[in-house]
């Protein structure tokens, strides 16, 4: 009797609305059993009622037909990969901006980005924004990608004694972005030109950062004491977390659990051009893309002049 093999990757998603009045966020992944590449998409919308998530389902639609297009060829081409990102994102820039140009009642909506692409045990972002990326290894968690929000510089202040934890934890800056999706120039992105390496018990959340309602200790211990369970299991375990702490103020919350079962060789031959794969201690590069017409292979990057910041109620404002 056949007998199927072990997928690669388990991988499960979950949403909550949590204590808002509508849904900015939205999600997608597709990690096909039987293949060894997998696409995860995520976007945090701003802009109020009837614009956020117009934003996000704008951006996660155009990102991931992109690489669900281009997926079939990911494993010849696999240095590439970072170039189709950088395209996808460039490409949903430009539908919001032609959205916004035919609705000028949402000026200003937008939305953050995190897209990852795995090639059996390698992975790819793109990420704009403050949406986090995590690593559970050896149980510790750390955000893999950057943050693009006023909370690093504010968390330095703390940190030189410039301002009290207390003052710095709630500081009305501290979720301004300082970049973001909006149809206009994007200051900074994250996509490194080299896969991070991941290990089998590793544990990735890609996620909105409405899961921070949930201080990351508290996250990391979720993630270590069911590290051996399902991501659908892990995933059930957050949002029961999320719901435990009852806050009326709660953002929305959109995740993906992503684990590695197995590193064995790929299920099918597959060329590649060689690819220089990095650990721990990977080169990384803030990527400077020109949302407006990357192109794979060719972008850069134009500062935003006025960074928006979210509202307490989800939407954008101009600093």
């Amino acid at each position: 009797m056949w007998k199927s093999p072990e997928p690669r990757f388990d991988v499960a998603s979950a949403i909550c609305q949590g204590g808002r009045d509508y849904q900015e966020d939205t999600i997608v992944i597709d990690f096909p059993t039987g293949t060894d590449i997998g696409v995860a998409v995520l976007a945090d919308g701003m802009g109020g009622h009837a614009a956020g998530d117009v934003a996000s389902k704008i951006v996660v639609t155009e990102v991931f037909s992109e690489l669900k297009f281009e997926s079939a060829s990911f494993g010849e081409r696999e240095p590439e990969i970072p170039a189709y990102l950088t395209s996808a994102a460039a490409n949903a820039n430009a539908c919001v901006r032609n959205y916004v140009m035919q609705n000028p009642r949402v000026r200003g909506m937008g939305a953050t980005l995190v897209s990852l692409v795995m090639v059996e045990n390698r992975m790819y972002w793109m990420s704009i924004g403050d949406s986090p990326l995590y690593l559970m290894r050896g149980g510790k968690m750390r955000q893999l990608n950057e943050d693009h929000s006023m909370a690093p510089q504010i968390d330095a202040m703390v940190r030189a004694g410039m301002i009290d934890a207390e003052a710095g934890r709630d500081h009305p800056d501290r979720n301004c972005l300082t970049s973001v999706i909006i149809g206009d120039r994007v200051a900074r992105s994250d996509c490194p030109k080299t896969p991070f390496t991941l290990e089998v018990g590793d544990i990735v959340v890609v996620t909105s950062d409405g899961l921070q309602y949930l201080d990351e200790p508290k996250i990391e211990k979720i993630l270590y004491k069911y590290r051996r369970r399902k991501s659908a299991e892990i995933a059930e375990h957050l949002l029961a977390a999320i719901n435990d702490l009852a806050d009326p103020e709660q953002d929305n919350v959109s995740f993906a659990v992503i684990k590695l079962n197995h590193n064995k060789p790929a299920t099918h031959a597959v060329r590649r051009k060689p690819v220089d794969l990095v650990e721990e201690n990977m080169s990384r590069t803030t990527r400077v893309v020109s949302i407006e017409d990357a192109r794979p292979g060719d972008a850069e990057v134009a500062a935003d002049e006025t960074p928006p910041s979210r509202t307490a109620s989800g939407g954008v404002s101009e600093r």
